[in-house]
């Protein structure tokens, strides 16, 4: 997949756990763990709304496009 999930980068920026960034945005930690190893097909723009409003960033702060040449 060409989509590269930099959740690990924004959590450390912030100093927040995955438990208390799974707590704010309202999904499990192991929903999050999906997300955040890039096992996920989708996300929803509402849980991308709610992590962004939590780690206050941007979505190309999480998410980054690399070609797959």
């Amino acid at each position: 997949m060409a989509i590269i999930v930099n959740l690990d980068v924004m959590l450390a920026k912030r100093k927040m756990s995955s438990q208390e960034l799974a707590e704010r945005v309202g999904i499990t930690p192991a929903n999050l763990s999906i997300l955040k190893t890039g096992k996920a097909k989708a996300v929803r723009f509402s849980t991308l709304d709610a992590i962004c409003r939590a780690l206050d960033c941007q979505p190309g702060d999480i998410l980054e496009f690399t070609s797959d040449n």
